[in-house]
């Protein structure tokens, strides 16, 4: 065989290993989306199984006006608060009205939903953010950056009050989901908020995560990817971070957001059906708290926006909580309706407005 044909066979192996490599990961990530929608079904089934949906139906038919009313009245509120947050954070760098502020926050929720991890949505808030406003890259970087640390913390101490107050009541395999999931909000929002001031430790902090976080069974490869999409910041960026981070005019208002989204209103919606389909929960007091740990695995990256783990995890707490089995999954599946999918579907329509052309060129515009 000729030197020619030798480097052309080479040439040609090289060409080849690429193409067979895509093709190996086309069919990798094909197979970890048909898996996650699997359990997504089977977990949706674990909350319908025992729901005897005739007469749940007819529950639902005797609800009042007063109780619709209500409902409709709190999820208007809860969307302001969502679009509190970013608003306060927006505004702590120049004026943003409040429609933009909205947008931003639906076309992100539908993110959410399409891209099958929690951080998926916060990992490309930056593009989202250059898109609607007037922002810098650098300032995108550093306001996206503080919300997913500053939301990524309160839900972490919540979530881990939740437990502590409630670990006693719970089994064994929630205990371990939900502190693992805890334990994750934790972590990212700890490194997100170092970042924004230390930014020197935090590179061999998230290679030493993803290393960790590698050797978990079946879910390996998903955090260590989730880590990855963990916001990275540039000095001025990182500047702007610290910046934000320390004036009160930003972070009371985004908090008061966060806990009306997170915590109140959902509170107050599920208070509402549960009692007028003849359930209890007490003390009502400590909804917002359970809600939020309940609702914690969603972080985890096993189902797009933890479509059907988070109504099977939030309906095996309530009903060891004390919720009448048969009303616990109704009242969490109306909560996720009109809490987390409704702002997903109404995402979808800014979403589809969005030039894709003029997001890669502003992503390609440091300016």
């Amino acid at each position: 065989m000729s030197e020619n044909e030798d480097e052309g066979n080479s040439s040609a192996d090289n060409q080849s290993s690429p193409t067979s490599s895509d093709g190996g990961r086309g069919w990798r990530k094909t197979a970890i989306n048909v898996a996650q929608w699997t359990i997504a079904l089977g977990a949706f089934w674990y909350v319908a199984r025992d729901i005897d949906w005739e007469v749940t139906l007819v529950e639902l038919n005797t609800l009042g006006p007063t109780v619709i009313v209500g409902v409709l009245i709190i999820t208007t509120l809860e969307f302001g608060s969502r679009f509190t947050m970013w608003y306060a954070l927006l505004n702590g760098r120049e004026q943003t009205s409040f429609e933009t502020t909205a947008r931003i926050d639906l076309v992100i929720k539908f993110i959410n939903h399409v891209i099958p991890s929690k951080a998926s949505g916060h990992s490309v808030a930056p593009l989202i953010l250059r898109y609607y406003t007037d922002t810098n890259w650098s300032e995108a970087v550093s306001i996206a950056g503080l919300n997913t640390g500053l939301y990524a913390t309160l839900y972490g101490f919540v979530a881990l009050l939740g437990l502590a107050v409630f670990m006693a009541k719970l089994t064994g395999g929630w205990i371990v989901a939900i502190l693992f999931s805890t334990g994750i909000y934790l972590v990212a929002g700890g490194v997100i908020m170092l970042a924004g001031r230390r930014m020197d430790i935090v590179g061999q902090l998230v290679s030493r995560l993803g290393k960790l976080f590698s050797v978990v069974p079946w879910m390996g490869n998903r955090l260590t990817s989730l880590v990855g999409s963990l916001p990275s910041f540039t000095t001025k960026s990182a500047g702007i971070f610290r910046a934000l981070s320390t004036r009160t005019s930003v972070i009371i208002p985004y908090v008061l957001g966060w806990a009306g989204t997170l915590m109140i209103f959902p509170a107050l919606r599920v208070w509402l059906v549960l009692t007028a389909l003849g359930g209890e929960f007490s003390p009502a007091i400590l909804l917002p708290i359970v809600l939020v740990m309940a609702y914690s695995v969603t972080v985890l990256p096993l189902t797009p926006g933890g479509v059907g783990v988070a109504e099977a995890s939030a309906t095996a707490v309530f009903v060891s909580l004390g919720v009448a089995p048969e009303i616990a999954p109704v009242v969490i599946l109306i909560d996720r309706s009109f809490g987390v999918y409704l702002p997903a579907l109404l995402g979808w329509l800014p979403a589809s407005n969005i030039d894709m052309s003029d997001v890669l060129t502003r992503r390609g515009d440091e300016g």
